[in-house]
């Protein structure tokens, strides 16, 4: 018997894709789930759309890891083995790295509560749009655990080094405004403007230069793992593979015959 759909994807005619979580009660990231979200993040990856929606319930977008799947089956009173964590870590960072390598736009659109796993989600796509009740955070270190899905690392790269570790050393969650001012969310809606206000930003993006779009985040992303010289060098072969695209040669004339934000791209 085949699992049941965790994860669901809508491709919409407005180039926008929709990833949605569907593991009630609290959209738990268990292994089978991590599983359906990589398969349909890699599916983004190999077929993109314009943009990518994240999402998950209206009052909880993502609660983390499935905690149950942390106990040893042989011994319930026994936390699991190291080599068994290691298969779940790696499970996170499959799923995770899954969503952070499509190549177009990705935003979380965050109701309520995104904690642990959930947050880790979130900081793996481009942008977080969030309920003004909503909350972050990292508390795996009140089960005496860390990190274990991109958290102390996009974290960091997103937030710096201090914030990053005052959220994880305390296992702390943040509302939305505190998340606004530190740079961990990108803009605060009410909660019944979420979803929406996040797909009219993501359409919006998808009418654009798509390709373009995915190169940049590509020079982005990979820019911060290197060198400022192997960063810039990256962005030379990009601005160069860029001229190859249909939409450079749409962008260029229209700007030449009619100026800036005339030019209707194609998104090849």
């Amino acid at each position: 018997m085949s699992p049941l759909p965790l994860v669901t994807l809508e491709r919409r005619d407005d180039g926008v894709a929709v990833l949605r979580l569907d593991n009630p009660k609290v959209n738990a990231l268990s292994m089978e789930l991590l599983h359906q979200l990589e398969e349909a993040a890699s599916a983004l990856r190999d077929d993109p759309p314009g943009a990518v929606v994240v999402t998950g319930g209206d009052r909880i977008f993502a609660a983390g890891a499935e905690i149950s799947e942390f106990r040893s089956l042989e011994a319930p009173e026994e936390v699991i083995t190291r080599a068994e964590a290691q298969l779940i870590g790696q499970c996170f960072l499959r799923a995770l790295n899954a969503v952070a390598d499509i190549p177009r736009a990705t935003i979380a659109a965050i109701s309520g509560f995104a904690l642990g796993g959930g947050c880790e989600l979130a900081l793996a796509c481009d942008f977080r749009i969030v309920s003004d009740k909503a909350k972050l955070g990292q508390p795996e270190i009140l089960l005496g655990i860390i990190p274990g899905g991109g958290g102390t690392q996009r974290l960091a790269r997103l937030v710096g080094p201090a914030r990053a570790k005052d959220l994880i050393f305390s296992g702390r969650q943040v509302r939305a405004d505190e998340a606004l001012a530190m740079g961990l969310v990108d803009e605060v809606v009410p909660p019944a403007e979420v979803f929406e206000r996040a797909v009219a930003r993501a359409a919006a993006l998808a009418a654009g230069a798509v390709v373009a779009q995915g190169l940049a985040k590509r020079a982005i992303d990979r820019g911060l793992d290197i060198t400022l010289h192997g960063g810039l060098d990256l962005e030379q072969q990009l601005f160069a593979d860029v001229f190859s695209t249909h939409d450079a040669r749409i962008g260029v004339q229209a700007f030449l015959e009619f100026g800036p934000g005339h030019a209707a791209f194609t998104g090849t």
